[in-house]
């Protein structure tokens, strides 16, 4: 979860900053003091709380400037100016916070638009289900690296852990669809995280590097291609 605070009010900043990290210990979290410096770095976040009434610009002009380019980021603002609700609804604003907050409203309201921004990824088919004997997991598809064979199962490496479940490799690679790449009969690679390749091998960006067929070459060589032609820029 990618969330962004935009707030020239260092200490609301920073209070709103150890909330999120309460509700949400993985998520990124991003501060800008300026609505400036919040446009200027061209990110994408699930989530944007963001004041109205800072000295360059008014946090307004940021949330129109996000719906103009199309972002489908949450949008909480956080303010102190409560004249600007109805202009909130016209950019499509989750919710609108008068300062102070009282910490049980925020959580509410926090924890609702996370809800929704898995909902909207599990929508674009962002968002993965497994279920093992012990436990359900729920994955993005961008945080996978890659999917071994293990005899009747496989094993699901990630950016955070591995899964093993009760699958075929086929039944993965239809649930995974294009962006994944099955070079060896073992592995199912995610071409997000492809740092380099040889005739024998694909080096993913984590160091790691799992096995490219001889006769999947030139065919791997095309689908990367293709990937990244379509605008599939690897992950960093």
């Amino acid at each position: 979860m990618r969330v962004a605070i935009c707030d020239d009010d260092k200490e609301s900043s920073v209070w709103l900053q150890g909330l999120v990290k309460k509700q949400e210990p993985d998520s990124e979290i991003f501060r800008f003091h300026s609505v400036r410096q919040f446009l200027e770095s061209g990110q994408h976040y699930d989530i944007l709380l963001l004041d109205i009434s800072m000295e360059d610009m008014r946090g307004m002009e940021a949330a129109r400037a996000l719906r103009i380019h199309g972002a489908d980021t949450i949008l909480i603002f956080v303010t102190a100016q409560k004249e600007y609700a109805v202009e909130a609804f016209e950019v499509s604003a989750f919710h609108y916070l008068l300062k102070p907050v009282a910490q049980e409203k925020f959580c509410a309201v926090f924890e609702s638009a996370c809800r929704e921004v898995r909902r909207l990824e599990a929508l674009k088919g962002g968002l993965l289900f497994f279920r093992t004997k012990t436990r359900n997991y729920t994955v993005q598809k961008k945080d996978i690296l890659y999917v071994e064979s293990a005899k009747r199962k496989v094993e699901i490496h990630t950016l955070r852990e591995n899964i093993t479940i009760y699958a075929t490799m086929r039944h993965m690679e239809e649930k995974l669809g294009d962006d994944f790449f099955r070079c060896y009969r073992g592995y199912l690679v995610n071409m997000a995280h492809v740092s380099g390749y040889g005739t024998g091998t694909i080096q993913l960006q984590n160091g790691e590097k799992i096995y490219l067929a001889r006769d999947k070459y030139p065919t791997f060589v095309r689908a990367y291609t293709k990937y990244l032609k379509q605008g599939g820029i690897p992950l960093i």
